[in-house]
């Protein structure tokens, strides 16, 4: 929740110039906040920078003041971040609703990023395995193998976001190697293909070496994302270490 539009207008032509390079060979997608979400996709039509949502309701229309639909983003809107762990631990979302708001993506042809991740309470007690498990099977639940080339996983170790303590570049590849062992059970042979981001205190000091791990194919980038000069070096990086994404 950060810029108010003029300054994410301005802000998304400075991006424009500066990542329009990058995003020729790997993909580059920004996730504005919804009241500026029409303007920046105009700001960025014919660029090969694509825009997603950071949020959105499972319900197509009806009486659910405030929220957005994925029904209205469809068709000029490519992705939808759901999962953020601000929405889990702020909102109260549960997984249950993220199944249902992933349904709901899919029925009107969006991409899907599901983050997913556990808490610092959570990682010291050594429930990692566990809490990724029941995030991804609820979340994933009744979505069709056919759906693979739509997901993105995003890894965001909720102990790692906005402290600047990034996970090791070991711990985040280890994990993300699990949750492409499970997601070989709703994907099969597919889920070798399947993208998994990491989030969490990426910067362009640790992006590389991050970004160096076979199991990382990019990242979800946070307040990293808010400074132009940053957000092009971790993209930098990307299109670099990770030349076919």
């Amino acid at each position: 929740m950060h810029f108010t539009v003029p300054e994410g207008l301005e802000y998304a032509l400075r991006l424009r110039h500066a990542l329009e390079p990058f995003a020729n060979r790997e993909d580059v997608v920004v996730l504005p906040p919804s009241l500026m979400l029409w303007e920046i996709a105009n700001v960025l039509r014919g660029c090969p920078i694509e825009v997603g949502a950071q949020n959105a309701s499972w319900e197509d229309q009806g009486p659910f003041t405030g929220e957005i639909s994925p029904k209205m983003l469809a068709g000029w809107c490519h992705y939808l971040l759901i999962g953020h762990s601000e929405r889990r631990q702020l909102f109260n979302e549960t997984d249950e609703q993220l199944n249902r708001k992933l349904q709901a993506a899919f029925r009107h042809n969006l991409k899907v990023i599901l983050a997913i991740g556990e808490t610092l309470d959570e990682h010291e007690l050594g429930r990692t395995q566990e809490v990724i498990t029941r995030q991804l099977s609820a979340a994933l639940y009744g979505v069709e193998v056919r759906r693979a080339a739509d997901l993105t996983i995003a890894y965001e170790p909720v102990w790692a976001i906005g402290t600047g303590k990034a996970a090791t570049p070991e711990y985040a590849n280890e994990t993300m190697g699990s949750i492409r062992g499970l997601l070989g059970g709703t994907f099969g042979q597919l889920a070798s293909e399947m993208r998994i981001l990491y989030g969490g205190s990426v910067t362009p000091a640790n992006a590389r070496t991050l970004m160096d791990q076979p199991e990382i194919d990019g990242a979800l980038v946070g307040g990293a994302s808010l400074k132009e000069a940053d957000f092009t070096e971790i993209v930098r990086a990307a299109a670099e270490v990770v030349p076919s994404t």
